[in-house]
Order: C-alpha cells, then structure tokens, then sequence
C-alpha cells in the first residue's frame, strides 16, 4: 500500500465477456498534434476549473432511477445493513440512453460508491467474492467508455462529485456539497472538498506548466521565469488548502469509518483473490484503492522539473496513470515529449532561471513533506490510537476477537 490517505493501483482493466463498448458520443479522446504549442483545451483541462470537471451533474434521467436511489442513500443502506440486498434487486439497466460525457461521469461514481458500499458493507470480516451482474455489467460498459477503471477512483470522488449549494456563491467549502456520499457524514464530505480545493488551487499552476513547456520551445526566459515563480506560489496555495484537512476531518474517523470504503481488492488480505465482475469476466480481477497519486497535478509537476523517484515509486506513479481520464494521461505525455526543462535552465546559464526552478522544486519537496505528515496522522497515528482503544476495550490479558 502506498504512503496515502487511500490506497495504490491496478492490474489490469475488464476482459473476457465485456460487452462490446458502443462509439462514445464524447469521451473526450485526445489528437496529439506534433510541433505545436502545449494548448490545454487540446486536454479538455479548463483555464477557470483545471483537471475538475465543470458542472458535474447531480441527475441521471429517469430510466436510471434505480441507481440513483440508491447512489443516494448509500449511508442509510450501509449503515442498515441493507446495500446488498438492495443492489441484488436492481433492474439490470442498458448504459445507451447514457449521452454526454457528464452523464457517464455521473454514472461512473453513482456504479463506483455503489460498488465500495457492496464491497465494503460489512467492513473487513464479511466481504464478498462476486460483484452482481446487474451492477458490474453496466458499470464495466461505462467504465470502458470513458477509459476508467471499474473502482472508484480521484476523477469520481473528488473531480466530479461536488456541487455549489448557491449557484451563484464562491467556490469556497461552505458554499460547496457532494453529490454522492457514504458513511463518515460531514468528516467524508470534508475529505472530499479539502480535496477538492486543493485541485482548485493547483489551477494556476497548471496553466503555468503549459506556459513553462511553451516558453521553453519558443525559448523565452522571461515568460519562463514567470511561469516557474506562478508554480511556485500555486504549490504554496495547495498546501494552505491541504492544511484545511485537520479543520473538517476527525483522524479516528477517517481510520476506523471513511477508509475501508476507499480501499481496493488488489494485494488486499482481505480480499486475496480480488474481485469477480459477474458478466464481464469469469476469472477475478484486482484493483487497488485510491491515492492522491491519481491526481494528475503532482505527476505533472514531477514530469516537468524532471523529478526523479525510486525505481519502485516511478512504477507506482505511472501505474497511476491508468486511473485517470485520458485526456489527463495525455496531458502528462506530452509534457514528458516536450524538451526537458532542467537541461534547458542548466545550459542557459541564467542565474535567475535557476533561482526559479530550484524555488519551484523546494516548494514541491515541502508539499510532499507536508502530505506526509497529514498521511501519518490519519493513518499511521489514528491506526496505532484505535489499536490500544481495541486493546483497552478487550482489557488485560485477553487476546482481540473477531
């Protein structure tokens, strides 16, 4: 498991008996245009929301109103001990009435929590070896077309699952609310938009990236300059919004409530032998939960300051890559096709190029160092407190029962 409030990667994608994808209608498919400058619409990446996805939807038409009854009251479900039975009643619906690319967006993290509730509903103990057909079907459909895996993933839970309460208000986290939600009430809902608000800190930064590779083409050290110290301070802003985590999310719940609906089915002991997908595959498949890792903007940044990992941690950190949405990876390709930005600075000889870049990797480093320690507070440190709180409850000398 990697060093994250969630979890790691995937091993491979649906196969076997999955239907037939249909042509998407918008899937968000990316040309590479050789030669050009780095343009983020080319990425579907918008200059005002970055990698979140502009006004998700809260609403599926009605023919999937058997999913979204459910999406929707996922918490009651689980905590009654009632997901399962619930879900095994479900029509088995057909994803071609789905249009649009934020209907299937939708659909993606309705199938997704919906799934993490079957999974998960009866924590660690009681877990199952086979994902219903009339769920794991249509969610492996949607899953294919949008080139996502069929787990919950960061593009779901935190780049499409968020709403203004005021449509006109500020993009800030009293204005915002989720749009699907499980057991943790408002710690869950804090994790998610702190999350959230990082990536919209990130915005500048991003825009900043596609002005550095573009600076560097062109070979324009002042526009570069600018664009290193604009990373600079947008990494600056995004960890000001990852310290709004210890405001909204209690430690104790995130470890003992909120995680395992985040954890995977991949090098899992709870789940050794991975998920079957009943109707798409006969054979199990494993994927790991989720990790910040999935967040396209730390792997951008990595790519363009030549960031270099262990051999391990780069296997992981690409692996990533197969949990988000094309047009992000693509992004991160092109970056990587773009002429490196260190070789460039270094070469160049300008002494202010080197201040920015090194200001920029110093800022980088401390971010990481700062997402740390927020992993091992909620995860090292409340996993050591609910362990003695377990010890204390079963008292002395008796061993824990399950």
């Amino acid at each position: 498991r990697s060093s994250d409030l969630r979890s790691s990667r995937p091993s491979h994608t649906s196969e076997g008996n999955a239907p037939a994808p249909r042509t998407p209608m918008d899937t968000h498919a990316v040309q590479r245009k050789h030669g050009g400058p780095l343009d983020l619409r080319r990425f579907h990446i918008s200059e005002d929301y970055g990698f979140i996805l502009k006004n998700p939807l809260s609403e599926l038409p009605s023919y999937y109103g058997p999913w979204m009854e459910i999406a929707t009251q996922l918490t009651p479900l689980i905590e009654t001990h009632q997901l399962r039975a619930k879900i095994n009643q479900m029509p088995l619906l057909d994803v071609q009435n789905l249009t649009g690319h934020r209907e299937l967006r939708l659909a993606h993290l309705a199938l997704s929590a919906m799934t993490m509730g079957y999974v998960w509903q009866e924590g660690d103990e009681e877990t199952i070896k086979v994902l219903p057909r009339n769920l794991a079907v249509p969610y492996c459909e949607i899953s294919q077309l949008l080139g996502l895996p069929p787990i919950l993933v960061h593009a779901d839970l935190v780049l499409a699952n968020w709403k203004k309460k005021d449509p006109h208000g500020p993009l800030e986290i009293e204005n915002l609310d989720t749009i699907i939600s499980f057991p943790g009430g408002e710690n869950l809902k804090g994790f998610i938009l702190v999350t959230f608000l990082v990536e919209l800190a990130a915005i500048p930064g991003i825009k900043a990236i596609a002005q550095a590779v573009n600076a560097v083409l062109e070979h324009h050290d002042e526009s570069l300059a600018e664009a290193l110290r604009g990373i600079t301070t947008s990494i600056g802003h995004m960890k000001e919004a990852l310290s709004e985590m210890h405001n909204y999310v209690d430690p104790e719940i995130f470890y003992t409530v909120i995680r395992i609906f985040l954890a995977g089915w991949k090098n899992n002991t709870a789940m050794p032998d991975g998920l079957i997908y009943e109707g798409v595959s006969e054979k199990p498949m494993e994927y790991s939960g989720g990790s910040a890792a999935e967040s396209t903007v730390l792997n951008a940044l990595d790519k363009l300051l030549g960031v270099q990992h262990s051999k391990q941690s780069h296997a992981f950190l690409h692996g990533m890559r197969d949990y988000m949405p094309p047009c992000h990876r693509a992004f991160l390709e092109e970056i990587g096709m773009s002429p490196p930005l260190r070789g460039y600075i270094t070469s160049s000889g300008n002494r202010k190029l080197r201040t920015a870049y090194n200001d920029c990797v110093a800022a980088l480093v401390d971010l990481r160092t700062y997402h740390i320690t927020i992993v091992s507070k909620y995860i090292s440190v409340a996993g050591r407190n609910a362990k003695a709180k377990r010890d204390q409850l079963n008292g002395p000398g008796r061993s824990e029962e399950h």
